[in-house]
């Protein structure tokens, strides 16, 4: 029984260090003191990060290699793919609700 509990420990760790984009929080100190300005450099830098994980998802090197060696991990990034947009999306309506709280 030890010996599943390991091996399946293991196996969280390495799925986890596969995923690749990087998912961003909605809430992050200082959004509130961000004026118009920074609210819009912050949103285009989500956006940028947005697109980098999309492509995540697509044909690359790095998934290519895992869909032929190892499977596992392109399901982790798939997956992980998938977190970041949804993280990504929410964190830019934050920001566009901050926009308009302050009339930018």
């Amino acid at each position: 029984m030890k010996n599943y509990i390991v091996l399946l420990m293991s196996t969280l760790i390495i799925l986890s260090a596969c995923a690749s984009p990087h998912v961003v929080a909605k809430y992050q100190a200082g959004d509130d003191s961000m004026d118009c300005a920074a609210l819009n450099y912050e949103i285009r830098r989500v956006e940028d990060g947005l697109a980098d994980a999309r492509a995540e998802k697509g044909v690359t090197g790095t998934n290519v290699g895992a869909a032929l060696f190892w499977w596992p991990g392109l399901v982790a990034t798939y997956v992980n793919v998938g977190e970041a947009v949804s993280a990504a999306n929410e964190r830019i309506d934050h920001l566009t609700s901050l926009k308009y709280k302050k009339g930018c």
